[in-house]
């Protein structure tokens, strides 16, 4: 109520405009109430999307690799399932890790997994957000900040085509949307750290980015390729001869993160698992062959096709340009009449100011990100799973989270710059100011509004499942403790994952045999 209020107070009308006769002090002639509601109003719709999605959470039931998981965290204890991925399964041994602490409580971890991962998401969107707008030199709305960081949030599990494997699928979020979340607490790790006085927080930062960057290497190849390429190329515009930062820390800090990585990836790669996984799959061309190459473009092009194919994503610039025009109606601007020969802001001095062309560089730093961020996934799916690989869209999460966060950069940075400029031409200019910030509003609700019916949809299959899934668990339950050795199990499909008898070869039915490991039978067959 405060922020709303705070927002109300800093939409007033100066004295002088109410005779006509004087200058106003800025754009402050929107309706007191139309950004407070606004952002109360897209709080409440996409805080409910998000909510929803965390409260299905407690119907989450296992299916898939979660069958594996549970037993083997059951049995082996999280440093054995941890050493059965890496010389076994795959080398991820930060995300078995993961996993053992997950599945080692039963299923209560699997089933507050999402709401964890959506509160430290907002929070840390939140903390971005108040820092961005903080360096542009205005204010932060924070309820508006909150609502759009919502907006991503519903975006980013809802606007897919694999929602459920988003966010209510732990194997999933571990490999795939976990890594984002902590990608961006290390983020602000680095802003807190790399310019802090004191040497010993600033030691620790960089001790930081080498130790998370090595956890993500063996937890998240996908995400891996893309934060890595933004760490690369965030030190190339750090360097201090292009003076954009005046001290190696920033660089340094990059070159860490990016050698964590590398570490990571290479204990991953190198692991008897990987190379067992690797043994498994058919002859193919190399990577960078042309024919490869070519289809793998071809791969790209699918996804990019599938993804601006979905018009809710237009929320995300549509919320940040409102974010914009908050914020600059809440940055407070001296009066002509009080002031009429305002001091000009602060320069930095010549030598630490950056160049036109460096500025310009780390404002379209996301685009190179995004583009080639999404060709190296679109190459790592297709490497590791074949032609169908770039349907695997749970891996996606790892350049849509940059990608939406750059509209909505994007989006606010026209809208601090266009906020002043419209409310200064006169008579229309506040006029203009309210249309845009309306525009802007409707456009971000009816985006978020699109995704209502597959929520909808992915809310009955949910619950429709665990129901069947609690009869069917207490069934087997039961004829396992009478000393049955094979029981029936019907498959229980949902969110394009496998369930048991998804080959009609049983001995490669991996599926089949974890669930038999997990109720302590010797194999199931089709009810």
């Amino acid at each position: 109520m405060s922020t709303m209020a705070a927002e109300g107070e800093e939409e007033r009308v100066s004295p002088s405009s109410h005779t006509g006769t004087g200058p106003e002090t800025g754009p402050r002639r929107l309706p007191r109430t139309l950004l407070p509601a606004a952002a109360a109003t897209l709080l409440a719709a996409a805080g409910a999307l998000v909510a929803v999605g965390c409260f299905l959470g407690l119907y989450i039931r296992p299916t898939s690799d979660d069958w594996c998981a549970a037993w083997k965290a059951r049995d082996l204890g999280v440093l054995g399932i941890t050493a059965d991925f890496y010389t076994t399964q795959n080398g991820r041994i930060a995300n078995a890790f993961l996993s053992g602490l997950l599945y080692r409580g039963g299923p209560a971890g699997t089933k507050i997994l999402p709401t964890l991962i959506a509160v430290l998401l907002t929070a840390a969107l939140v903390l971005l957000g108040r820092r961005l707008l903080r360096a542009l030199g205005h204010a932060p709305p924070l309820l508006l900040l909150t609502a759009c960081a919502l907006v991503l949030q519903a975006l980013l599990y809802f606007a897919g085509t694999r929602s459920y494997q988003v966010l209510l699928w732990a194997p999933a979020t571990i490999s795939h949307t976990l890594p984002s979340v902590i990608g961006l607490w290390a983020l602000l790790l680095a802003l807190a750290t790399v310019s802090h006085p004191r040497r010993a927080v600033r030691t620790a930062g960089l001790a930081g980015a080498l130790l998370i960057g090595f956890a993500l290497g063996t937890l998240s190849e996908p995400f891996a390729l893309v934060s890595g390429l933004t760490a690369a190329l965030t030190a190339v515009l750090c360097l201090p001869r292009l003076r954009l930062t005046t001290t190696w820390r920033p660089f340094t800090w990059c070159l860490l993160w990016c050698t964590g990585l590398v570490c990571g990836l290479a204990v991953l790669y190198t692991s008897p698992g990987a190379r067992w996984r690797r043994a498994q799959q058919p002859e193919k061309e190399p990577l960078l062959s042309a024919a490869e190459l070519r289809a793998t473009h071809e791969d790209w092009l699918h996804m990019w096709d599938t993804v601006t194919g979905q018009w809710a994503y237009l929320a995300a610039p549509a919320a940040g340009l409102l974010l914009g025009l908050a914020a600059t109606l809440r940055t407070p601007r001296p009066s002509p009449s009080t002031s009429p020969s305002p001091p000009p802001p602060p320069q930095l001095p010549t030598s630490a100011s950056p160049s036109r062309w460096t500025r310009a560089a780390l404002l379209l730093l996301p685009l190179p990100v995004v583009v080639l961020g999404s060709f190296a996934v679109a190459a790592g799916l297709r490497s590791g799973y074949g032609p169908a690989g770039w349907t695997y869209a749970r891996t996606w999460t790892s350049y849509l989270l940059p990608m939406e966060l750059a509209l909505c950069g994007y989006g606010a940075l026209l809208g601090s710059w266009a906020g002043p400029r419209l409310a200064a031409r006169r008579p229309a200019g506040p006029g203009a100011l309210a249309a845009c910030a309306t525009a802007a509003f409707c456009l971000t609700l009816a985006s978020t509004a699109s995704l209502v019916p597959g929520l909808q949809q992915l809310t009955t299959t949910t619950v429709a499942r665990s129901i069947a899934w609690d009869a069917q668990n207490a069934r087997i339950r039961a004829e396992a403790a009478q000393g049955a050795t094979d029981v029936g199990y019907r498959p229980l499909p949902i969110g394009s994952l496998a369930e048991p008898f998804f080959t009609a070869d049983y001995s490669r039915d991996w599926v089949a045999a974890c669930v038999s490991r997990w109720y302590g039978v010797d194999r199931i067959h089709r009810r």
